[in-house]
């Protein structure tokens, strides 16, 4: 890819934006006159969603060599309310499907395992979302199955994705680098139920299919069969939630996973040898485990009718079994909600992770690096830092640029590079538009 700054980046991030909205939205002016309601269907009981996310990147110094790159995302999603619509107390259908577009800049010019667009991954057209869910007892407790991903019921928060990059926003990327924690939006077989065991107290238990198929380019999440499964992944939480309505919201949550699905070896080949030396396939293992605790707080509020604020949030995570990637991990963020006088909508974060390697990824970096003639050099820590600013325009846009930088950028993507990869300082560039609020 020719390398491009990241202004041209943006541009074409927008120019994207245009290409993809424009014949949804387009209108004679005798239309334009009339006003329209954004969930027309709402009535009926039917909640639409239609919006689009962008995100460019480009590394102005570090990393493998200088680039830039986009990604985006078109989701469309329907919620059925099924009491209104057939009588059935307490029932919803979810619908969703993605389609993914674009490059990574972690891919094309770092080399690190942790992109700095989380939107990229599973870059097609996807049946992301088929659920039924249902509220019990009073809503004391809500079982929800169908086709999903573990990663949008478990281990996420708003907070989060204040971010661009993968390490804060959307779910903390330790728990992907050592189980088979599924994630959108890849979509496999699941059930999971959460219950209020006591006020403010809550249980969250569920199973999801681990089936390599899910993976693959060319799997558009419609292939229902389970004839390649190696197992499930059950993760599990306990929490304390203040709720909403609070003076000063809060979670607080141990939580953890026990995957029994297949992984390959992040070592050892099939005869015992070093893999990434011999070029044959990883061992096949199967087990692992994890366990992580996490916390969110507001810890400013002056006006309690309004959303400004400072939050605050942490999670640490650890392994437990298995042979894996990354021993420990940990992430920390602040995100300021309202920042000017009249930007009540406009949040400013922070946030900084730290990523610590296994002995088995040291080992095998440090071989790697050895057979292409370097000092068997490699770091055991990458740490990824991210600076934000997110912009409400107007009822539907919201536009985020940030800079990022990692330091220590590991060497996954490129093993037989003859010496550590330089610190990486990135321009980012994300951007989403809600198109049933336009």
């Amino acid at each position: 890819m020719t390398a491009l700054p990241i202004k041209g980046a943006c541009l074409a991030g927008v120019a994207a934006l245009a290409l993809s909205i424009a014949p949804a939205f387009a209108q004679s002016a005798d239309e334009a006159e009339t006003p329209k309601t954004s969930q027309p269907l709402a009535d009926d009981g039917i909640t639409l969603a239609l919006s689009y996310t962008g995100e460019a990147a480009g590394n102005v110094t570090g990393g493998l060599r200088r680039d830039a790159a986009y990604a985006g995302q078109v989701y469309v999603g329907a919620d059925l309310d099924m009491d209104r619509i057939a009588g059935i107390g307490g029932g919803t259908l979810h619908a969703a499907v993605t389609n993914r577009h674009g490059k990574s800049l972690s891919d094309l010019a770092i080399g690190n395992n942790t992109s700095v667009q989380e939107i990229w991954g599973t870059q097609n057209t996807h049946l992301a979302i088929l659920t039924w869910e249902q509220h019990l007892l009073n809503d004391r407790l809500v079982i929800e199955a169908g086709r999903s991903q573990a990663n949008i019921h478990f281990l996420n928060s708003p907070l989060y994705c204040q971010f661009q990059g993968n390490s804060g926003c959307g779910n903390p990327t330790f728990v992907f680098k050592n189980s088979n924690f599924t994630y959108f939006p890849a979509s496999s077989w699941m059930v999971h139920a959460k219950t209020r065991i006591a006020e403010h107290v809550f249980a969250h238990v569920g199973a999801y299919e681990v089936n390599p198929d899910r993976k693959r380019a060319s799997d558009h999440g419609t292939g229902f069969g389970i004839g390649n499964a190696t197992g499930v992944i059950v993760p599990w939480e306990l929490s304390r939630e203040s709720g909403e309505a609070a003076r000063l919201p809060s979670r607080y949550i141990l939580g953890g996973w026990i995957d029994k699905g297949d992984y390959a070896d992040p070592l050892r080949d099939d005869m015992g040898g070093i893999a990434i030396l011999s070029g044959r396939a990883a061992q096949t293992r199967n087990g692992r485990s994890g366990l992580y605790v996490r916390f969110e707080q507001q810890v400013t509020r002056p006006d309690p009718t309004s959303k400004r604020g400072l939050s605050i949030y942490g999670v640490a995570m650890t392994n437990l079994s298995g042979r894996v990637e990354e021993s420990r991990f940990w992430d920390l963020g602040l995100v300021q909600t309202g920042t000017f006088e009249g930007r009540d909508e406009d949040s400013l974060g922070f946030m900084i992770s730290d990523q610590r390697f296994s002995d088995l990824a040291m080992q095998r970096m440090r071989a790697a690096d050895l057979a292409a003639g370097g000092s068997g050099k490699a770091s055991r820590h990458e740490v990824m830092m991210e600076l934000s600013y997110s912009a409400q325009v107007g009822p539907a846009i919201r536009l985020s640029p940030n800079i990022q930088y990692i330091l220590n950028p590991d060497r996954t993507g490129a093993p037989e590079r003859a010496r550590p990869t330089d610190d990486a300082l990135i321009i980012g560039c994300k951007f989403t538009v809600d198109a049933m609020k336009l």
